[in-house]
């Protein structure tokens, strides 16, 4: 890892660990298809409860952060690109929930990030 890199991700890490509003109109999880060569991202609602927490609307429990969740997504997108994801996702959706600029640009870098881990061929884990 070059000099520039390692300052890059000392950065990156920190600003990984500040603290987020969540969207009140759902999260995504993202991920590679490597056997179709696709970038995915599944919508998932969510509830905002007085606490700031993701909440499932249909149970009324809160959606951990970490660890295996058995939910349905209320759609899957896919892409080849992060561009034509974010077209997809943003542009195309007449029914866009997301409602904060935060989450869409933090959208944006995680779908670039999701490209870029396709076309190495690396694994992409989802910050």
């Amino acid at each position: 890892m070059t000099d520039l890199q390692q300052k890059i991700k000392q950065i990156d890490d920190e600003f990984s660990k500040r603290h987020i509003d969540l969207d009140p109109g759902g999260y995504y999880i993202i991920y590679v298809d490597r056997e179709n060569q696709l970038i995915c991202a599944k919508h998932f609602t969510n509830v905002i409860n007085d606490q700031g927490l993701a909440v499932d609307p249909a149970t009324g429990k809160v959606i951990p952060a970490k660890g295996k969740v058995n939910r349905t997504a209320e759609t899957l997108f896919k892409g080849r690109s992060a561009k034509e994801l974010c077209i997809k996702v943003i542009e195309e959706n007449p029914d866009c929930p997301i409602t904060m600029l935060d989450h869409a640009a933090y959208l944006g870098r995680e779908f670039m990030r999701a490209e870029m881990a396709l076309i190495q061929g690396i694994e992409y884990i989802q910050d």
